[in-house]
């Protein structure tokens, strides 16, 4: 953790590997590490692609007590993603020692840790689930099998029940579930009457299509903030283009459109918007394909009364009604900063795989998305 200047190792649970995935305002930190039980079965080392590790825990650190071991579900594996300021983490965890024939390893289902039990959140009927977000009222959401393993559903759990999103929507069928916020409102991409994947918020299981670009066939939402404001990704129909989008008040903007003419990056891929209307993703430079080798991280400062004297910002541009109307994002400019991307190591493609962005891991483990 990086805290006031200073890098602070938060250690391992007694093996050699570690990773943090996630903070809250408490200071506490979530995330997985190793310890010094041999397992063939363990969680990361099967992902580094060797049978001779230890096995793979989620752990809860604070300054306090250190890192603490939320142990797991059965099977002597888990991994802890998300946590919220509660202190509850989110993760998912072998049930069991047995793999299972369809998918190869032993059945994994998701938990929330309350801070003091593992709960296990279940599955909707197949061997494999997965948490894909966290609020802090302790709504997760995320993907499980069917029964058969053959594809795979979002699901909401509240308050002990676990809900197909897919089954109970109305207006539309979730794909996806990428984010939720502390009202309950869930966004992804989801089937509508006559568009097969568009981008969708869902507010008391109502979907709402967030549609796409103009020339574009497709889209799927990934992150929000507490004013409403979406960003989402943007497909043309052949898949070869895709383009970082905001979604603000019914409207729907490319962000390509709001920096600076004559950029070096196309924004493909937003990550996260924060409270000041702040985003941050990935872009590629010119000639670059969509992966993570050859692109770059950016961030984008909007150009408005919140954000003065940013460089590259020209506010004699800025429309004065999108401030007054207490608009976060005017839609006249933007200023963006980028930095390289390296190639990333094995744990970054792990917490990459299995972290919010979990699409590799629905291959993986066999499961098809509903038709």
């Amino acid at each position: 953790m990086w805290r006031e200047g200073q890098i602070v190792d938060l250690g391992t649970l007694g093996g050699n590997q570690s990773a943090a995935y996630a903070i809250n305002d408490r200071g506490q930190v979530a995330g997985f590490s190793t310890n010094a039980v041999p397992d063939p079965l363990s969680f990361l080392y099967l992902i580094l692609g060797s049978s001779n590790g230890t096995q793979t825990r989620a752990f809860l650190w604070d300054k306090d007590s250190g890192m603490q071991d939320l142990v797991s579900l059965g099977g002597g594996n888990a991994f802890g993603f998300f946590l919220n300021r509660h202190g509850q983490v989110a993760g998912f965890s072998y049930t069991n020692s047995t793999p299972n024939a369809t998918t190869g390893l032993p059945t994994i289902d998701p938990f929330l840790w309350d801070g003091s039990t593992m709960l296990d959140l279940g599955t909707l009927g197949g061997t494999n689930g997965m948490p894909t977000a966290l609020n802090n009222r302790g709504q997760v959401i995320g993907f499980s099998n069917l029964s058969g393993d053959s594809s795979f559903h979002p699901f909401l759990w509240d308050q002990g029940k676990l809900i197909d999103l897919y089954t109970s929507t109305v207006g539309g069928n979730p794909i996806t579930a990428n984010a939720i916020n502390d009202a309950g409102e869930i966004l992804g991409a989801a089937a509508f009457p006559g568009q097969p994947s568009d981008a969708y918020l869902s507010r008391h299981g109502v979907a709402t299509d967030l549609g796409h670009l103009n020339g574009d066939c497709s889209s799927e939402a990934w992150a929000m903030n507490s004013a409403g404001q979406i960003v989402l990704v943007s497909s043309s129909c052949d898949g070869t283009n895709v383009r970082a989008a905001l979604w603000e008040n019914g409207s729907l903007v490319d962000l390509n459109t709001l920096i600076p003419a004559g950029s070096s990056l196309q924004l493909f891929s937003p990550q996260a918007i924060n409270d000041r209307g702040e985003i941050a993703g990935l872009g590629l430079p010119s000639g670059c394909q969509f992966d993570g080798l050859c692109g770059r991280a950016f961030v984008l400062i909007p150009c408005d009364e919140n954000h003065p004297d940013v460089a590259d910002c020209d506010y004699s541009t800025v429309d004065g009604n999108a401030s007054a109307t207490g608009s976060a994002i005017p839609t006249t400019q933007m200023a963006t900063a980028a930095k390289s991307v390296q190639s990333p190591d094995a744990i970054r493609q792990l917490m990459q795989a299995a972290g919010r962005r979990s699409k590799p891991w629905y291959r993986g483990f066999g499961a098809q998305p509903p038709k």
